[in-house]
């Protein structure tokens, strides 16, 4: 019985996917140092490598900012959907909301350079391309599933007419509305679209704030200050326990 190597191919491609995920990894530790202002030069440097040669893995910075983002958008799709699905089903669409979201704050606070890559200002002169998109709807699809599962079901409450919004005149937005709804697994005509979308606002908000420092000497007590925003949101959207 002779030992088979692995073919030349097999080992460059290795060492090429072990190099390219150590560039990423200093890059995090950039973004983490110095926020947006990430340069490729300085990534080789710190890896001991001449700057020409770490363009062999990514040719420009905008191509290594774009790998991170795809990484950091996975990555918190991932742990959404994973939520959902170990939400105790027992009550069932709002466990599945309360746990999809924070698992979304944990994630967040864990990992605030990814936080702040995907979610933060915008980064000059970057613009994100197309291979972006599907990534970045993993979590906004997951936080829509319990919602739309519920309304399906027939669980989702009408807000009260105090809070109720009239329906909009506007036909352009009433198609971009039926747009999303079918997109993210509602039906088309739905009726909680909107307080769905302003309510993943408001989430993404209330993790900003702490993710960023806004909370700073003010609410200390962030989990609960969370857990109840959650609350708040899930009763607006017409989604409230036992039903």
């Amino acid at each position: 019985m002779t030992d088979e190597k692995p073919p030349a191919r097999s080992i460059r491609a290795r060492v090429r996917a072990e190099m390219t995920e150590e560039i990423k990894q200093v890059a995090l530790g950039h973004l983490a140092r110095d926020g947006s202002a990430l340069s490729l030069r300085a990534v080789a440097r710190d890896m001991g490598m001449v700057s020409s040669a770490i363009y062999r893995y990514f040719p420009s910075r905008d191509e290594l900012l774009t790998a991170l983002i795809i990484d950091a958008y996975e990555s918190l799709g991932e742990t959404a959907e994973t939520a959902d699905r170990d939400a105790d089903r027992q009550d069932a669409y709002l466990a599945r909301w309360f746990s999809v979201g924070h698992a979304i704050r944990r994630w967040a606070l864990a990992r605030p350079a990814e936080y702040a890559l995907i979610y933060g200002s915008p980064i000059p002169g970057y613009s994100a391309p197309v291979d972006t998109v599907a990534p970045a709807t993993r979590t906004l699809a997951a936080m829509a599933r319990c919602v739309a599962d519920a309304e399906a079901a027939g669980k989702v409450k009408e807000p009260d007419s105090a809070i109720a919004l009239p329906p909009t005149e506007n036909a352009d937005y009433a198609a971009e509305l039926r747009a999303v709804a079918s997109a993210l697994g509602f039906a088309e005509d739905s009726k909680v679209i909107e307080r769905f979308l302003s309510a993943v606002t408001h989430v993404f908000g209330a993790v900003n704030f702490e993710v960023f420092g806004r909370l700073n000497n003010a609410i200390d007590q962030r989990g609960e200050w969370f857990d109840r925003q959650l609350r708040l949101l899930a009763t607006t959207m017409g989604i409230n326990p036992q039903q």
